[in-house]
Order: structure tokens, then C-alpha cells, then sequence
């Protein structure tokens, strides 16, 4: 064997920067997007942000971009829907977030300060809070917060406890609680004595939680000597019980939702705009364009220029991509819009690429992250998309509207003699979609739906 050198001739596919950069603005939802803009906008200086041009409005509606998809006059305006939900000369509802930003420790030292502390127990009542961990719970014994003190203090463990006591009077009830049955005896302790099954509740908390967990009733009854009645309003006022208080406290902010796309019915049609607030509209500053023309020069400006044009069409794809999604998706689940999820069709991600024919992972990408503004609430894309559930006649249902014809037929149930599963799928199966029953328990599981047996009104 010689080494020699060989001629090969082969094709393959090359990502090209361009279509890499497609593919990420593709991926971005909206806020991401205008971040992206602005960071290329002070990068590129052949970048410019687009004047808007004044246009007339037409019957009340702006002159953006919009699909208009021909629906059944039957259904007019869902209530919340039309343009006064989108604009208009009414007066703005500001809407403001809590941006306080304070922490459980931070609410529990400002009410430290507020309590009559002695300056020895704010001391010791501080060394407590910080032991105290974000679901609400002491975690430290009250021997590794002495040692944590001051030595010269001469704090003993009892005023540690004593003061430890007094910081579990704190909002929220709970706070400062050794274990989980004296998290819900300190909560229980707030309620008014007189308050029916109070007593019982207590004793159950501190005692008897196994058997709550395990739904031992009959067990609890025999242990605690109640009647039914009593025993239902005890296990009622723990389980209202929070078992982990500091997480109604939280620093974390309200994180808000840009739709991608408005879908809204007037005149009878479905209309679908994507939208524009937020992202700014670029171009290509055409000034320097015309200073570079018939130059050789001005090699690193002459790279932009490509990059500038590059970013503005990889913009118009991304347009125009999301609006052929959100139209196809409106177009297959007007149902849903008319009637409610229960009329929602099956439907996967290769039903939306055969329709706009393109691939599935370009869709897949669409979908990601982005959401729809309708008259039923800020949808998510993914939400449409549902398996198949087989029917009778042979059809096939949306997995989201069999869980909401179970969710309807618990809804309406007799309290006193509650749904079984095996009930509900010979109900299910009387209108036309046949399942299994263990389908039926896991909807109702996914659902947070309680079983029959729980759910029974005694």
C-alpha cells in the first residue's frame, strides 16, 4: 500500500451564518427579541431603526400586518374580546408590580423592629431569623444558636426559646416551627377558640398526622373519639394548613408575558396580527450606503452592511413564519375559539408543517416560547397542540377536550354521590369518545381532580 492523493466529489449541507442567525431569532420570544435588536443596533452602525409612517386607520383598527380567517357569524365577540381590550381612547389601567423585593428574613426583621424586643431579645430574636430557611422552618437547634452568640452575653437556651416563642407570633403563621406538627399548631393556635373542630384540629396536629396523610378516618375517630361531623371539620382546618409558610413570602418578581400574536373576531371573521409593540422595526441606513457605493475601501463598514442585511430579512422570516403558524393554528382550532376547549382538535406539530409546508423543527422553534393573545386568555402555541383520543364512531378527539368534559361532568356531579372513574368513562363513552377508565384517573390526576371516595360530601 502507497500513500496517494484521491478526488472526491460529495454534497452536504452547510449551516450558513445567515440561516444560523434565522434559526435563533426564530427561537426568541419577543422580549428576547427587542434585546437582541437594541444590543445589534448599538453594535452596527449600518443599522438604523425605521421611521413609522403615519397611516389612517381603517374602522378603528390599526393598519399592521393582518390575516383575516372567515369564522361563523353565529359566535360574535367572546366577552373581554374587541378593540377597547386593545387599545382605544379610554383611559390607560396601569398596572403596577410589587417590586418591593423583600425576602422572608427581611419581613421578619421589620417586624422584629416593630415588636416591643428587649435590646437583649432583638439580639437573640435576630441569631433565630437567620436560622430560619425560605419555607419557613428553624434550621438550627436552639444549642447551635446559642453557641452562635456572644459568649460574653451569658444568653442562656431559654431565653432563646422564650424569644423563639415570640418570633412564632410572626407573619407568616408558622414561621419559626421545629417540625411539621408545630408548623400547623402554631397555625391552628391563630384561630379563634370558639371555632368549630378548633380543639380537635390541634390534637390531630399534634399527634395524629400520620393518619392524616394515610387517610386513616375511621382510625382518627376511634383514636380522637369524635363524631363524623366533628372529625370532617378537624381535618378540614388542618389540611387549610400551609406546610411550608415561607413561601408565601417571596422576593421573586412578577415575570410578564409579550404575546407573539393578537387573535381577535370582528365583523364575523378571525383576524391574526403578530405584533409589533416592543420589537423595533429596523433598516438599513441607506445615507452610508450611498457614501460606500463604488469604493473599494471600507472593508470592516462593507461587513456590517452584509451583517445589517442579514438581521433585517432574517426579521421578515421570522414575520412571516410566526404568522403562517398562528394562522394555521386558528385556521384547525376555530372550534376551540367559537365553543371552548372541549370542541378543541388533535393536532401535532406535522399537521402545521404539511400545512405551511415547512419542517416540523421549524415549527417546533415557533412554537417555543411563544404566546397568543385571545378572547379565552394569553395562550401558549403549545397549548393547541394535543395527542389523539379514539371515539366511537371512529373520530378522534383532542386530549385537551376529553379532560375538559371530565372536568365538566365532576363540575356538575352530586356532591353527596361523586363520579366514580368507571362512571365517567361509560359517560364519556354515551357521547361518543370512547377511553379507558385508567385514562380517565390520569386526566383527573393531571388535573389535581380528587377521587371519587375524596371528593364525597358526608
Amino acid at each position: 500500500m502507497r500513500p496517494a492523493l484521491h478526488l472526491k466529489l460529495s454534497q452536504q449541507l452547510t449551516m450558513t451564518p445567515q440561516l444560523q442567525q434565522a434559526i435563533r431569532l426564530l427561537q426568541l420570544p419577543v422580549l428576547d427579541l427587542s434585546a437582541q435588536i437594541q444590543e445589534a443596533l448599538e453594535e452596527n452602525v449600518m443599522l438604523e431603526l425605521e421611521e413609522p409612517t403615519e397611516q389612517v386607520p381603517v374602522n378603528g383598527e390599526s393598519t399592521a400586518e393582518v390575516q383575516a380567517i372567515t369564522g361563523d357569524d353565529s359566535w360574535r365577540d367572546v366577552a373581554g374580546s374587541g378593540q377597547d381590550n386593545y387599545g382605544g381612547d379610554g383611559p390607560s389601567m396601569a398596572e403596577f408590580a410589587d417590586e418591593s423585593g423583600d425576602s422572608l428574613r427581611d419581613h421578619l426583621l421589620w417586624q422584629l423592629e416593630l415588636e416591643s424586643f428587649s435590646p437583649r431579645e432583638a439580639v437573640i430574636g435576630a441569631a433565630i431569623i437567620d436560622a430560619i430557611d425560605d419555607e419557613g422552618y428553624l434550621g438550627a437547634t436552639l444549642e447551635q444558636i446559642h453557641a452562635e452568640l456572644d459568649p460574653t452575653a451569658d444568653i442562656s437556651v431559654d431565653e432563646i426559646e422564650r424569644t423563639l416563642s415570640k418570633v412564632q407570633r410572626f407573619d407568616p403563621a408558622g414561621v419559626g416551627a421545629r417540625a411539621l406538627d408545630e408548623c400547623i399548631g402554631l397555625q391552628l393556635l391563630q384561630l379563634d377558640p370558639t371555632t368549630p373542630g378548633v380543639g380537635t384540629a390541634r390534637r390531630m396536629a399534634a399527634d395524629y398526622l400520620e393518619l392524616v396523610a394515610e387517610k386513616s378516618f375511621a382510625e382518627l375517630r376511634r383514636q380522637l373519639e369524635v363524631s363524623d361531623e366533628e372529625l370532617e371539620l378537624a381535618v378540614a382546618l388542618v389540611r387549610s394548613c400551609h406546610p411550608k409558610p415561607g413561601l408565601a413570602v417571596s422576593s421573586a418578581r412578577t415575570e410578564y408575558v409579550v404575546p407573539d400574536v393578537f387573535v381577535r373576531k370582528i365583523d364575523g371573521t378571525w383576524q391574526v396580527e403578530v405584533t409589533s409593540s416592543g420589537i423595533p422595526k429596523l433598516t438599513v441606513n441607506q445615507r452610508y450606503v450611498d457614501l460606500m457605493r463604488g469604493q473599494s475601501t471600507h472593508g470592516a463598514l462593507r461587513a456590517q452592511l452584509q451583517e445589517a442585511r442579514w438581521l433585517v430579512r432574517s426579521l421578515e422570516i421570522r414575520h412571516d413564519t410566526v404568522l403562517k403558524v398562528a394562522k394555521s393554528i386558528v385556521e384547525r382550532q376555530m372550534a376551540f375559539f367559537e365553543h371552548g376547549e372541549e370542541h378543541m382538535r388533535p393536532m401535532v406539530l406535522r399537521d402545521i408543517a404539511e400545512a405551511i409546508e415547512m419542517h416540523e423543527s421549524t415549527v417546533s422553534r415557533v412554537t417555543n416560547n411563544k404566546y397568543m393573545h385571545t378572547p379565552r386568555g394569553v395562550l401558549e402555541f403549545k397549548y393547541f397542540f394535543s395527542s389523539h383520543v379514539s371515539t366511537v364512531d371512529g373520530d378522534e378527539q383532542s386530549s385537551t377536550a376529553v379532560r375538559a368534559k371530565i372536568r365538566k361532568l365532576i363540575g356538575a356531579e352530586n356532591p353527596a354521590k361523586p363520579l366514580s372513574d368507571s362512571r365517567i368513562t361509560k359517560l364519556l363513552e354515551q357521547d361518543g369518545v370512547k377511553v379507558a377508565r385508567r385514562t380517565v384517573a390520569k386526566y383527573r390526576e393531571a388535573m389535581n381532580i380528587p377521587s371519587s371516595s375524596e371528593r364525597r360530601v358526608r
